[in-house]
Formats: C-alpha cells, structure tokens, sequence
C-alpha cells in the first residue's frame, strides 16, 4: 500500500522499507571508487507515484501530483532497492530555471527495498527533475542525477509535474463572434473562467506568472469534474471586442491560477490603418514548457537536435503568462491605450494568411513590429518585404528582427536556416541586423548621433547631439540584451540616430536607424532591446509620439 503523508509543515518526509517496485525510470549515477575487491555501491530498480491517479502522459519516467490538500495527487513517492546501507540525500529541483532546488532531505536508510516521498503543501506548477546522492558507511558516494539536455552525455530523465491550471488557445487569434478552442489541463474540479483585455489597465504589473486587465466579460463557473485526469477543450464564444490582446483568467477553489492568451484580430484586414503585429512565433520559441514529460524544455533553447520544432499549441509557463511579456509587451500595449490608438493587432499566423504584400499595402499605410520578432516564414517574409517595397511604412521596436526561417505545419513550427544564409540578410528590410547578445549581462544608454537626421523624431524630447537617454526610470541605462547594426546589406539611403557605444566591447555597437525608400517607404529600427519595452518612460515615450505622428502618414 502506498504511504498517504499528511503534514503541518511545509514538506513532508517519509523514509523506508516498502514491499514492491512500480514504474521504472533511470537515471544517470556517478560515484566515486569502490575499495579494491568490494562492489560499488548503488542503487536499482527506481519508480516513483503519485498514489495510483495517473494523469495524462504520466509513464515509466514522469508522475503528475497536484499538492492542495484535497487527497488528489498530493505527493510523489520514489523507490528504489540499495544494495548495501546508505545514507541518502533526495533533491527535487525545478527544470527552469534550471539548478534551483526546491526540496532537499537525507535520512538513512536499510538495505533492500526503499522509498523516499514529496509531499510538499503547494509548489509552483512546471517541471521538478529528481537526484539522489549515496553516501555508504564506507564513505563511498554515488550520485543518480538527471543531466540537463544541454550537458554532455545526458539521457531522459526522470521528472515530477506539478500540474496548476494549464491553459492554451487551439490558434494565437480569433475573429471577433468566432468560436474558439480552449484546452485546459487541470484536476480542479471547477474554474472560474474570465475574459481581460491587456494594455488599458492602469494597474502595475510587478512580477512574472501574474497578468492584469481590463475586464471585458462577467466570470462565470465551469464546472471540471469530467476531466480529472486528461486535457479536455471547451469552446468558447468570442464577443464583439475590438481587436486587441485579450486573455482567459481561470481560477480554481484551491488558489491555483491560470492564463491563456488569445489576440483578437480585426474583423477584416484594413479595420484601422495601422497594424501591430505581435511576435507569437517568438513567444512559442521561448517556451520553456516540458510537454512530453522528459525533463527537457520542448523548445530548440533547450534541446539539442540540429532541426528543432516547437509546437504552437502548448501552454505557456508562468501561469501561462507569454515568456517575457511583463517586460518586453505589456509596456508598449499600454502605450498604444493610453495613447488613445486605435490599431488591427494581428499574429505571424494572420501574416502566414495574407495572400500578398499589395493586399497587405492596400490594408495598412503603418506596420509596427514590438517585440522581438525573430522567426518568420518564408511567406511572412515575401509579404511584409513586398509591402515595403510598394511604400508601405514600418518600426521595429527591439533588435534581431526577421533572424531565423521557420516552417509552418498546422501546429509545428520548425527552425530551419539563418535568412543571411540564404542570401536574405534582414538589414536590406530592416536597416541593421542581428550582431550579438550577453543575455543582459551589460546594458547602456543611447547616444543620439545627428538630430538633424531625423528632426521630427527629436523634437520636443529635449534630446540633442551627444545627449544620453536611458528608459526604465534608470540613470545608467536598460538598453541591450540583443543587439543590432547596419551592415553591407542596409539600404543605402540608411542613417543612424543613436548608439550604444561598444556596448559587448570595442566595435560592438547597438545602432538606432532610419531610412526611406523611392517609393516612399519609411523604416525605423530600434537596434537594441527593446524601445517598446521603454514605451511608458520619458523620453522614449515621446520619441515614440513623433515616430507615430511621421510614419502613421501615407
């Protein structure tokens, strides 16, 4: 029978001989040299449970608990045999970021049969890989340790999921009064669902895994008892909202919190003159999400294949806020709101569908990119350059835009070739292109170069030749992160605005641009993470209002 912890502490321990052996998982051992003539120390036949409640994708190496108290998948039990005594250290720690360990406890335990549980009293949904350190009387040690996927050597490996409420739209946007899929994973047995709109808010969003709007529906009840132990859809009816960014809030009984993004796209192409196009692609690339229950993020960052696929119909982590989001998106959408604009938001998969860049000018005389838009399809790509060349305006708002080619198959989206490698560098659209990144290690200021450049953009800033501007409320500067600069491919007609100054060392230079085009084609770019991101600070905002005021004209 399995052991059913009950605690008042924070985790619960338990530690002993048990009569039997469940699903087998492996795991990768390390240890240090036997004593000559004896046989190493070590450890066989691991398994693990959540008491008997498997749920969906749960197999011989993953077991799903849900900790609230509620006597449903509550704690995660792992046996094993030991050949010998030993005193044994198990950890638990989350797959991302990857190294944090949330629970560890060593006790000592007999040889033969074992097991060792995780019974803590709530725990951040996501992926928890396992390690198990031996220590004999001896003082011979072994280690059976998961290996991340990017280590050398490393395997599948073992894992627990802590399921929360994990939510995802079937497509990125919808129409207005369409039907919509939503698929949710969860064991509450009812939901609060409701519907918020991001970017009118006034509230501040501080932290990651939360997400703030306004509301645009009544909550309503759902009731989930049908589908304790697999994902199930539930189609949900879009109202007449304006195009915008949107999300589904589900909140059950116990606490548990989740998010499902969803864009609402115009009605028709052309609603407004202006269209936003938010960067879904790169919002999948970036998810972390172990889906297939291995322990590795189901995204090329991760994983180390030489031709990775993410799939686009998987909830995200954090609760299902975007990766990034708070940081990179949220500002410029409450930007563009209180500003007043009125915009068609679209996704890359709403791009993938317009037929050609002449339907995309006759639609738009404006297109904005935000964030950090660094995977497009070949299609995408062929429009949006055919929309500039037949006059159409366009901002890029962060850096290392238009990188990669990717591959659409319904919900798979694969990485395939660098467009600069196919002979498509991204600065003969953008004006620069992608030179390099320091994960955010070193950030600057800009420098603005020649005002005169660009008259219309500085005006009323306060910004002149030489002057420093930081964004993020900082004196030091929030700039980088990824960078970008003209290159031989850059438009011949492009300037450059501003710099960060040898920002990843000597030649290493972050550069805003501009340019125009015989036809009447305006292009600006930020050249460095991110403008958008800034959107809410002085004197980006108001560099943003000029940017706006210049290319939102034909």
């Amino acid at each position: 029978m399995d052991p059913h912890p009950r605690a008042s502490s924070q985790h619960m321990w338990c530690a002993g001989l048990l009569a039997g052996c469940c699903l087998v998982f492996l795991l990768i051992p390390t240890s240090t040299p036997a004593s000559s003539g004896r046989r190493a120390l070590s450890a066989t036949g691991f398994s693990e449970t959540n008491g008997g409640a498997p749920f969906s994708g749960d197999g011989r190496l993953v077991t799903t608990i849900s900790p609230n108290g509620d006597g449903l998948r509550d704690y995660a039990t792992f046996r094993f045999a030991l050949d010998e005594p030993a005193t044994a250290t198990l950890a638990l720690r989350q797959s991302r970021p990857p190294g944090h360990v949330v629970f560890s406890r060593t006790t000592r335990l007999p040889a033969g049969l074992d097991a060792m549980t995780w019974a803590p009293l709530s725990a951040e949904p996501g992926t928890y890989l396992v390690r198990l350190a031996l220590v004999d009387a001896a003082g011979n040690r072994r280690v059976y340790d998961a290996q991340h996927a990017n280590g050398a050597g490393s395997g599948r490996m073992p894992v627990v999921r802590v399921l929360g409420i994990e939510a995802v739209f079937m497509r990125d946007s919808a129409a207005p009064g369409s039907v919509a899929m939503l698929e949710l994973s969860t064991d509450a047995r009812s939901l609060t669902l409701q519907f918020f709109r991001s970017g009118p808010e006034r509230i501040p969003t501080f932290r990651d895994g939360v997400m703030n709007g306004l509301e645009v529906t009544r909550p309503i009840v759902v009731g989930w008892r049908a589908h304790p132990n697999r994902p199930a859809g539930l189609r949900i009816r879009i109202g007449a909202w304006s195009s915008g960014v949107y999300y589904a809030r589900l909140i059950a009984r116990d606490g548990r919190v989740g998010y499902a993004p969803l864009i609402v796209r115009p009605a028709r192409l052309g609603q407004h003159r202006i269209a936003v196009v938010i960067p879904t692609n790169t919002w999948q690339a970036y998810n972390f999400r172990d889906q297939n229950g291995d322990g590795i993020g189901d995204t090329w960052y991760d994983d180390r294949c030489v031709r990775c696929s993410v799939r686009l119909d998987r909830p995200f982590l954090d609760r299902g806020e975007p990766p990034h989001f708070r940081r990179y998106d949220l500002p410029f959408l409450h930007w563009l709101s209180w500003r007043g604009h009125q915009v068609d938001y679209l996704t890359d998969s709403d791009l993938e569908r317009v037929s050609t860049g002449a339907k995309l000018a006759r639609a738009y005389d404006f297109i904005v990119f935000p964030g950090h838009h660094e995977y497009v399809t070949e299609h995408e790509y062929d429009v949006v350059v055919r929309y500039r060349d037949l006059g159409g305006n366009l901002a890029f708002l962060s850096a290392n835009n238009f990188f990669w080619r990717v591959e659409r198959r319904e919900h798979l989206l694969t990485r395939t070739t660098k467009w600069r490698d196919l002979g498509r560098p991204e600065a003969a659209l953008i004006g620069v292109q992608y030179r390099a990144n320091d994960r955010g290690q070193r950030k600057g200021a800009f420098v603005v170069i020649d005002t005169a450049l660009a008259p219309w953009l500085f005006m009323r800033t306060g910004l002149v030749d030489g002057s420093r501007f930081t964004g993020y409320g900082s004196p030091t500067g929030r700039f980088g992160i990824e960078i970008d600069a003209t290159a031989p491919s850059s438009p011949p007609t492009t300037r450059v605005l501003a710099e960060i100054p040898d920002l990843y060392g000597p030649g290493l230079t972050a550069q805003m641009t501009y340019y125009e085009t015989r036809t009447g084609a305006k292009v600006f770019a930020a050249g460095a993470f991110t403008i958008g991101g800034a959107a809410t600070w002085q004197p980006v905002s108001k560099l943003l209002d000029n940017l706006w005021r210049h290319l939102a004209r034909p």
